[in-house]
């Protein structure tokens, strides 16, 4: 029986995090929120738009792994989530455009909606480039972008 929830194109992310269609199903629903959550919440984003965004994040997209900075076992420090980290990834061959550090996410610092859209939705840099490696691009739909930008900005920025 075909599961209408499932999604081919999150078959890399199931993949690399070891998770079964059910599994991944599972975790789809516990982050849909009610239809009672989903009331209004500060700006035009909505709960469910949030929530949304933060499954994208974070099970999808697993951008905490790189801009999150490591606790002393390795794992993202949930203390500091997504406020930008040393990029601990290396790349096979020498690169001269790798970058160092990975940008802070929380808060959504420093971009525009535009340039997140740019960002998410064409896989182009907020200046309109490549993005830096190790960073790849995605493309987005446009509400998947907004509710990226939406979790983003609902979380404390850090302090610049």
């Amino acid at each position: 029986m075909r599961n209408p929830r499932f999604s081919f194109a999150v078959l890399p992310a199931m993949l690399l995090a070891g998770l079964t269609s059910a599994e991944l199903t599972s975790r789809q629903s516990a982050a849909q929120p009610t239809a009672k959550q989903a009331h209004q919440t500060s700006g035009n984003a909505s709960q469910a738009e949030v929530a949304h965004g933060k499954y994208i994040v974070e099970e999808v997209a697993r951008c905490p792994e790189c801009h999150s900075p490591r606790d002393a076992q390795g794992n993202p420090d949930q203390t500091r989530w997504l406020e930008g980290a040393p990029i601990w990834i290396t790349p096979v061959h020498p690169d001269s455009k790798w970058a160092d550090r990975a940008p802070a996410l929380a808060g959504f610092p420093g971009y525009t909606q535009a340039q997140g859209e740019q960002i998410l939705e064409m896989g182009r840099s907020a200046t309109g480039g490549p993005l830096q490696p190790p960073m790849h691009p995605y493309h987005l739909t446009h509400a998947d972008a907004q509710a990226v930008i939406a979790y983003l900005r609902s979380l404390p920025s850090v302090p610049q």
